[in-house]
């Protein structure tokens, strides 16, 4: 029973993986197929406006691990309220936003190359290529961690159409 069990998902996680390979080889034959997912819009908290739900971007990046903002270190970008530790990690923030904040805006890769915006947990997250991924769930992770460069790909060919169906 279990052994079936496995036998289904590692079938599911392949069908997944192919129809992500085949969105990449769709988006190389697409002229200027790479969008620039470090300027995705935001996912904001509509009551307070802050973006990842109050998370210190670089906190990811220089404590390896997610960490609150202090309601005292803000910074106002692109519309939203960015959280952080400290003063440091604030002009750290504001100097290179583009390295910083998560890519596709905090939704998830994984999905997202299915053409589909599901917005990740800040505390579901990994740092590839020196860029921070968010993940709706551990299973969306996993498959992301698995083949990076191909989930990127084709998720990059789809933003441009999906994001155009995000309500700010």
């Amino acid at each position: 029973m279990a052994e079936n069990m496995i036998v289904r998902r590692q079938g599911r996680m392949r069908r997944l993986l192919l129809s992500v390979a085949a969105a990449v080889v769709v988006a190389a034959s697409v002229p200027g197929g790479k969008t620039d997912a470090a300027a995705a819009p935001v996912i904001v908290n509509w009551r307070t406006g802050l973006a990842i739900h109050g998370f210190d971007p670089v906190s990811y990046f220089a404590d390896g691990k997610a960490l609150e903002g202090r309601d005292d270190v803000e910074y106002g970008f692109e519309g939203a309220t960015w959280r952080f530790r400290s003063e440091a990690n604030r002009a750290i923030f504001s100097a290179h936003p583009d390295i910083y904040r998560p890519q596709f805006g905090g939704y998830d890769p994984l999905p997202l190359a299915r053409g589909v915006a599901t917005p990740g947990n800040p505390l579901l997250w990994l740092i590839h290529g020196d860029r921070l991924y968010f993940f709706h769930d551990p299973k969306s992770r996993a498959a992301f961690a698995a083949n990076p460069a191909v989930v990127i790909a084709a998720s990059e060919a789809k933003w441009p159409t999906v994001e155009q169906t995000i309500v700010p």
